[in-house]
C-alpha cells in the first residue's frame, strides 16, 4: 500500500476513538443540564456514569467485539457496529425521561467497545513497520478530538440547555452514520487473513471441524507470558482510567457543584484541555514512540500527571487552578498511559489471540470504572479533597506500574516481536 493508503485506513479506523471520546464527554457536558431537567439525585448520577459510554456498555461490548474481530475477521465487526452506536444515540437525542438517558448510553457503549478491539487490531496491523507508534498514536488524537469538539458546540449551543445536548448527540450520530459508509471499502487485516488461512488449512489436513478461534486460543490467552502482560496492561491502564474516567464524565459537573464554574467555563477549561492532550501526542508520542526508550517516556509522563494532581488536592479549585491541571494532566497523558495502552496491547499478543486480549482487558478496565463511578458523586458531595488524593494515587501507581513493566519493543515489526515470543517458548519447552 502506499502511505496515503495506509493513513487512510489509520483514520477511518481510529475514527472509534473520536466516537468513543465524544461519546464520553457529550454525557459529561450534558450531565448538569440533565440534572436540573430531569432533578436527578446522586445515585441516579453515579448509575449513568456506571453504565454509560465509557464504563460497564462499554466493557461488555468489547468483551463481545474482541472475540469476534478474532474469530470473524476486523473488517466484520467495524462494518456494522456504527450503525447500532447510532441507535443507541436516537435514544440520548429524544430522551424525555431519565431511564431513556441510561437506556441510551448502554447501547452507545456496547457499540464503541466492540469497535475498539476491532480498529486498535487493525491499525497496528496495517501500520507500516516501524511507524505503528505514529499511526496508534492519530487514534488518540482522533480520541481527544472528538471530546473537543463536542466540547466547543456544547460551549455555542449552552444556551439552548437540553436542546443543545440533544444537538450535540445527533452529530455524533451523524459521524456514525457516514463512517459507516466510508468503511465499506476498507480491506481486511493482512495479518489476520495470513493466520486465518493457516488456520484454516491446519484444520482440513487434519480433518478438524474447529473455527478459527478455538479452546486452544483460550489456553494461550490465559496461560504465560499472555497472561502476565495482561495483568500488567490491566493494572497500569485500568488504574489510569479510574483517574480519566473520572475527570472526562464528571469533571465538568465537580467545576459546576465544587468550582463554581459556569456550564460554559467549565466546557471550556475541558477543551482547553484536551487541545493541550492533542499536541502532546502529535509533538511527543508520535514522533519518540518508535525511536526511544518508552520508560523514560512513561516517567516523564508520570511525574507531569502526578503534579497535576496534587494542585487541586492542595489548593482551592480556582479557574487557573483547573486551568494548571488540565494543562499538566493532559499533557502527560498525551505521552503516557493510554497511549502505550494501545500501542502495547497490539504488540505483546499474537494475531490470533489479539482483539480477544485487547477486549479482556478493555471489558475489566470498563467495568471497574463503572463500579467506581457509583461512588464519585457520593464523594464529590462529601468533600472533594478526599477524591483528589484518591484519583492521586490511582495515577502515581499507574505510572510506577508503566515506568518497569514497560516492553522494550520500539523499532520492530509485530511480526519480529511474535517470532521472539515463539523462539522464547521453544527454548523454555526444550530446557
Amino acid at each position: 500500500m502506499s502511505p496515503a493508503e495506509h493513513w487512510k485506513i489509520t483514520v477511518l479506523a481510529g475514527l472509534a476513538n473520536y466516537i468513543d471520546g465524544g461519546s464520553i464527554v457529550a454525557g459529561s457536558a450534558a450531565l448538569a443540564l440533565w440534572v436540573s431537567a430531569f432533578h436527578l439525585s446522586p445515585s441516579f448520577i453515579g448509575l449513568i456514569g456506571a453504565f454509560s459510554a465509557n464504563a460497564i456498555s462499554a466493557g461488555i461490548g468489547a468483551l463481545i467485539g474482541g472475540w469476534l474481530c478474532d474469530r470473524l475477521g476486523r473488517k466484520k465487526i467495524y462494518q456494522y457496529d456504527m450503525l447500532f452506536y447510532a441507535f443507541g444515540m436516537l435514544w440520548l437525542i429524544f430522551a424525555i425521561r431519565p431511564w431513556m438517558i441510561v437506556v441510551g448510553f448502554i447501547l452507545v457503549g456496547l457499540a464503541v467497545g466492540a469497535d475498539i478491539p476491532a480498529s486498535w487490531s487493525l491499525i497496528a496491523e496495517m501500520a507500516p513497520q516501524r511507524e505503528r507508534g505514529k499511526h496508534s498514536g492519530v487514534a488518540q488524537v482522533l480520541w481527544y478530538l472528538g471530546p473537543v469538539v463536542v466540547l466547543l458546540l456544547s460551549l455555542a449551543l449552552a444556551p439552548l440547555g437540553v436542546f443543545g445536548a440533544r444537538i450535540v448527540f445527533a452529530q455524533l450520530a451523524m459521524v456514525a452514520v457516514v463512517l459507516t459508509l466510508l468503511r465499506r471499502r476498507m480491506r481486511e487485516s493482512a495479518l489476520w487473513e495470513r493466520v486465518a488461512h493457516e488456520a484454516t488449512a491446519a484444520d482440513a489436513s487434519m480433518d478438524r471441524k474447529e473455527p478459527l478461534w478455538s479452546r486452544a486460543q483460550l489456553r494461550q490467552l490465559f496461560t504465560g507470558r499472555a497472561l502476565k502482560s495482561m495483568l500488567f496492561l490491566i493494572s497500569m491502564y485500568g488504574l489510569w482510567n479510574l483517574w480519566a474516567g473520572t475527570n472526562g464524565f464528571f469533571f465538568p459537573y465537580i467545576l459546576r457543584t465544587v468550582g463554581a464554574q459556569t456550564q460554559a467555563g467549565s466546557v471550556a477549561l475541558q477543551a482547553a484541555g484536551y487541545t493541550v492532550a492533542m499536541l502532546s501526542i502529535g509533538f511527543v508520542f508520535m514522533r519518540f514512540s518508535d525511536k526511544v526508550n518508552q520508560r523514560v517516556m512513561m516517567a516523564v509522563a508520570g511525574l507531569l500527571q502526578v503534579a497535576g494532581m496534587i494542585l487541586i488536592a492542595v489548593l482551592p479549585l480556582t479557574t487557573a487552578v483547573a486551568l494548571a491541571y488540565g494543562i499538566l494532566l493532559q499533557f502527560g497523558g498525551g505521552f503516557g498511559q493510554q497511549s502505550f495502552f494501545q500501542l502495547w496491547s497490539a504488540e505483546l499478543f499474537p494475531t490470533a489471540v489479539r482483539g480477544t486480549a485487547q477486549g479482556v482487558m478493555f471489558a475489566v478496565v470498563r467495568i471497574t470504572l463503572g463500579l467506581w463511578s457509583f461512588f464519585v458523586p457520593i464523594l464529590t458531595a462529601t468533600g472533594f479533597t478526599t477524591l483528589a488524593w484518591i484519583l492521586t494515587g490511582f495515577v502515581a501507581l499507574s505510572s510506577l506500574i508503566g515506568i518497569f513493566g514497560a516492553p522494550r519493543n520500539e523499532g520492530k515489526s509485530l511480526q519480529e516481536i511474535e517470532a521472539t515470543e515463539r523462539n522464547l517458548s521453544i527454548g523454555k519447552a526444550w530446557k
